[in-house]
């Protein structure tokens, strides 16, 4: 980590991407690709080209990671962090995402559900033995 002087006097700490990786939990290569995408600001560079990145560059890492984790879309994420850092947003919209993530999230699982059953019973009536009839390639099979 490099500390740099701002014209404030405050001081920066500035990580390079190893070390913002590992502090935020997000691979580096996702670093470069969150870039590329626009879900995180392009970093600050040294004068040698390296990347170097701040404390609040690596919180925002570990919110796309939690929200990454949570399963909702690169788009929705970006929407998301936008919503963040808007200091006067209101949460109604914030609150719709969620909501509308957690509808598509029951529809998975429904759907999940059901594969799950079709497959139980499958597996059920297939004898599992040396015979060549199966229950699974039939309906496999099937048009």
């Amino acid at each position: 980590m490099k500390a740099e002087m701002k014209p404030d006097t405050k001081i920066e700490v500035r990580m390079n991407i190893g070390q913002a990786a590992k502090s935020s939990g997000v691979h580096s290569k996702m670093i470069r690709h969150y870039e590329s995408i626009g879900i995180i600001p392009k970093a600050r560079r040294t004068d040698a080209g390296y990347r170097t990145y701040s404390e609040a560059d690596v919180h925002s890492l570990k919110f796309v990671r939690r929200a990454r984790d949570l399963g909702f879309s690169m788009k929705e994420i970006k929407k998301l962090l936008g919503l963040w850092r808007n200091r006067s947003r209101s949460s109604s919209e914030v609150k719709n995402l969620a909501l509308t993530h957690i509808r598509e999230l029951e529809e998975k699982i429904a759907e999940m559900q059901a594969m799950r059953d079709t497959l139980k019973d499958l597996a059920k009536n297939c004898h599992g033995d040396d015979r060549p009839d199966c229950p699974i390639l039939s309906d496999l099979s099937k048009s």
